[in-house]
């Protein structure tokens, strides 16, 4: 994750998924928490994280226009786009996973959102607009504007920004297999969330896909290498590239249905890790999310080549299930899915959105997991709702980790001056959800401690479709 830096205005966000007509569960008893409230903030936050002109209808108005000239010392055209965390800098490998994961959760659950639709497809836009001139030139790859650590040792707005405005690219010669490859898999998820109600963009969007995934194939190599002064320790690829090529591929299957991209992932899905047994989904490492979306292949299009990604999928949720023969996922005392202490959140977020995500494509195929005993998509949407009811607030700290929602908050400002001290953030960045709190549920809540306080436009992406879920199933929207 990139260090606190500038930007680190909290601000509330959340994401709401699609239905697809598979069925949905209502609980037939009130929700202890405003999930509606929740999923509006979490798509609000990503307005505050935009860098660019903003446009006439930006909500969060203490945000100004903000990297105007991005590119030009490259004569390029890279304006827009989002801001990672709580830096200034453009780093396009989170960018495009937070991209992909905001497209996945409309596909699945935009569907129930409602009025929150088009505010999250704009924020998708605001993504899909930016990475579409960072590859516009073939066989290249603007993948970071901003040199972090000049960054990082400021610690001012982006509209007042007079750090170097760098840029940094991946071509044939140094290539950057894992972040063109996620840049290919956010195009084409995007790519189908715009089918329908913008079918010219879409149509480019899914082109440019395939443009791309050739180049990060054909040329493979890991970004982490020919840019490591710039791009580490802050967005290091530590899981290699596979994950993403498989990924990737997915995702354009899923896009195009053609079957060049089938024939790839039953040639080389073993040699690029689909049945390794890792269970962490974040922005470096996909494999388990690439396993979640090729078992909807088999469980709901009966795809019987790809069977294999059910028992993979399975493998998966049962390492994290309590007590399963195969759990291998720690929690803390008071029950949140604890993997490091670095942003532990992100783990959150996007493990509760898989489990929702393979819940659904369970129900609508009518089957179940086994981890030794019969898990069920019901005890699936179970542990994915108490992580999410512990992130807004059932927790031992008794405080929501999103900005704005809840009694008890989070508050973050800028400047040095005011960083360490206790007065209140002069803007809030609605709906950011932060770090969260160490593996014994401690939150020590200062703005220093970047680990545990910065939010992130990847914390968020993955929530909005959970969010969306759980207010629909509470009968919110």
């Amino acid at each position: 994750m990139a260090a606190l830096g500038p930007l680190f205005f909290i601000l509330l966000l959340c994401f709401l998924p699609c239905n697809n007509g598979f069925p949905t569960h209502r609980h037939p008893h009130s929700a202890h928490h405003n999930y509606r409230d929740a999923l509006t903030k979490s798509i609000l936050f990503f307005e505050g994280q935009r860098s660019g002109r903003l446009p006439p209808n930006q909500r969060m108005t203490w945000r100004r226009n903000s990297g105007l000239s991005d590119g030009a010392s490259m004569k390029v055209d890279l304006v827009g786009g989002y801001y990672d965390a709580g830096d200034n800098v453009k780093f396009g490998f989170p960018m495009a996973f937070t991209t992909t994961m905001l497209s996945w959760s409309v596909l699945e659950f935009g569907g129930l959102m409602k009025g929150e639709l088009q505010n999250a497809k704009q924020a998708i836009y605001w993504a899909t607009d930016y990475l579409l001139k960072a590859t516009v030139h073939p066989d290249t790859i603007y993948v970071q504007v901003g040199d972090a650590n000049k960054d990082h040792a400021c610690w001012e707005r982006p509209e007042d920004m007079d750090t170097p405005r760098s840029v940094f690219k991946v071509d044939k010669n140094n290539p950057g297999t894992e972040v063109a490859a996620e840049t290919a898999a956010a195009l084409a998820a995007a790519s189908l969330v715009f089918r329908r109600s913008d079918p010219t963009y879409s149509k480019l969007l899914v082109r440019r896909a395939m443009r791309v995934f050739e180049f990060a194939d054909k040329y493979r190599g890991s970004y982490s290498t020919g840019l490591k002064k710039y791009v580490c320790p802050f967005y290091c690829s530590f899981s290699g590239y596979q994950d993403e090529l498989l990924w990737g591929a997915a995702w354009l299957q899923r896009a195009t249905k053609n079957p060049k991209y089938l024939n790839y992932i039953q040639v080389n899905g073993q040699t690029l890790g689909a049945g390794e047994f890792d269970n962490t989904f974040g922005w470096d490492n996909k494999h388990a999310g690439a396993r979640i979306l090729l078992s909807k292949a088999f469980l709901v299009q009966k795809m019987q080549s790809l069977h294999d990604y059910k028992g993979h999928a399975d493998n998966f949720i049962c390492s994290l299930i309590p007590g399963a023969s195969f759990s291998s996922t720690k929690y803390t005392p008071g029950g949140l899915l604890f993997k490091m202490n670095d942003s532990n959140m992100q783990y959150v977020t996007s493990t509760s959105f898989l489990l929702l995500t393979y819940a659904k494509y369970l129900t609508s195929a009518r089957t179940v997991v086994n981890c030794g005993t019969t898990i069920t998509p019901k005890t699936l949407r179970a542990i994915a709702k108490k992580q999410v009811d512990y992130l807004l607030g059932d927790n031992p700290q008794k405080m929501s980790y999103m900005v704005g929602y809840g009694t008890r908050k989070i508050q973050c400002t800028a400047g040095f001056s005011v960083m360490n001290s206790a007065a209140p953030n002069p803007n809030l960045l609605i709906g950011a959800v932060v770090g969260g709190p160490d593996k014994n549920d401690r939150f020590p809540d200062q703005r220093s401690d970047y680990e545990q306080s910065e939010p992130a436009t990847y914390m968020n992406a993955p929530l909005v479709g959970s969010l969306a879920y759980l207010a629909h199933s509470f009968g919110q929207l």
